[in-house]
């Protein structure tokens, strides 16, 4: 945990906290969406161009030569940061999209057949759960559901039930967006191992920036996630994939940089991770990756973890007291630091925008989660979510003013 000092510490680190939108001093609770940005990492792009930038790979001069050595180093500090192997098994992308779709374009179309089956949750982002809708269109394999229980767990007896010797794929999410289910990763990879020869995927999104993953001790084939839900500049992501799969795959893109030999009629490529890094590197992006890296180290993921669950405990008791309130978030504190809800008479919307007269920014619709919205029995959700910037102090206003969008929309009255 950290002392009130060291948060106020922290908190002078990020120039957005001087905004005061609508006159108000500003309360970010929409870091599941992405995350505000420290000093250091907003000056980390800056210092790039001005004394690194230059097309990796390619040239033979300074900048071309320290572009490809800055990007070299980030790929080994994210392979350090995940627990690959070897920084060749590190793909650069824009987002955990791209890198799932990858997946699911490179392994799956040319992996699956009529028969197969891919497992996912119902628990899953759009972005793990379309691309093998495609997939499963495309080859013929079926796609099945693990559901989940009252309190947002998915029951052993679904893995037991559903994971078969047809299961050529089981692709889940490391932390839910919407709901904050934790899997357990390692039980379920362990009885996928023992019964069947599936691939395992897993969407890191929201819980690499959370919580310390090793992926050479989980024993995952591939991980996904995004750099700019950890403090790092939009517009880069990583795929993790065991190195021995990510050389069979087909590349995603083709063209400059990921080619071994071009002849008039045929091609050869190169290894991972270049292999999938066709075009111009977003350099700068995987630079700030790892200045980002840099400063959760520096405070500690366990000690992020524990502020962040201390947080995401205190919210989640203010507003299951709230009986105009439905909370569907899971009361296991095993939980990513995010909390859904919907007042029982007004529209997410209607919320959001009300709330962000006071200068509170929260989220609201079906946070690309809309089988799971679904299953809860609601279309949509209002969510909170916290990072290592916000305080009790904000969830205090925030809960004070839910009873102002009540008093606005004028449901006390009803």
């Amino acid at each position: 945990m950290f002392t009130n000092k060291e948060i106020e510490d922290i908190r002078k680190e990020f120039p957005f906290l001087k905004l005061k939108p609508n006159g108000k001093n500003i309360v970010y609770f929409d870091n599941g969406a992405t995350t505000q940005k420290p000093r250091e990492i907003l000056e980390n792009i800056q210092k790039f161009y001005e004394t690194e930038n230059g097309n990796p790979h390619r040239g033979a001069h300074y900048l071309a030569m320290k572009s490809t050595e800055v990007y070299e180093n980030a790929r080994q500090k994210v392979a350090d940061f995940v627990g690959a192997k070897k920084a060749s098994e590190i793909v650069f992308l824009r987002n955990a999209t791209e890198a799932l779709n990858l997946i699911a374009y490179s392994y799956g179309l040319n992996n699956l057949s009529e028969g197969d089956e891919i497992l996912i949750s119902i628990m899953e982002h759009h972005s793990n759960l379309v691309p093998w809708q495609q997939v499963a269109k495309k080859t013929g394999a079926k796609l099945k559901y693990l559901y989940i229980d009252e309190d947002k767990q998915i029951p052993f007896y679904e893995i037991e039930e559903k994971v078969t010797e047809k299961t050529k794929i089981v692709s889940i999410t490391g932390a839910s967006n919407v709901v904050g289910t934790n899997p357990d990763i390692e039980k379920i990879v362990k009885y996928v191992r023992e019964n069947s020869s599936a691939k395992i995927i897993l969407d890191g999104a929201q819980l690499v920036p959370h919580r310390k993953v090793n992926v050479s001790e989980l024993d995952v084939d591939f991980l996904a996630f995004s750099g700019h839900k950890m403090y790092s500049a939009l517009g880069i992501g990583v795929l993790y994939g065991k190195e021995d799969i990510l050389n069979e795959m087909e590349p995603f893109l083709s063209g400059g940089d990921m080619i071994e030999y071009v002849y008039e009629d045929h091609t050869t490529f190169l290894n991972a991770p270049q292999r999938f890094e066709a075009g111009t590197a977003n350099v700068e992006g995987a630079v700030n990756l790892a200045a980002a890296i840099d400063f959760v180290n520096k405070y500690g993921m366990e000690r992020i973890d524990d502020y962040e669950r201390y947080l995401t405990d205190y919210c989640y008791e203010k507003l299951i007291k709230l009986d105009y309130l439905e909370v569907y978030t899971t009361s296991n504190k095993n939980r990513a630091p995010v909390i859904s809800f919907n007042f029982k008479e007004a529209h997410p919307h209607d919320v959001a925008s009300i709330l962000d007269t006071y200068g509170i920014a929260i989220r609201s619709g079906h946070h690309c989660a809309q089988p799971l919205h679904r299953f809860l029995g609601s279309n949509f959700s209002c969510r909170a979510s916290f990072a290592i910037y916000n305080t009790v102090e904000e969830i205090d206003y925030f809960v004070e003013h839910l009873e102002d969008v009540r008093r606005v929309l004028g449901i006390e009255s009803r």
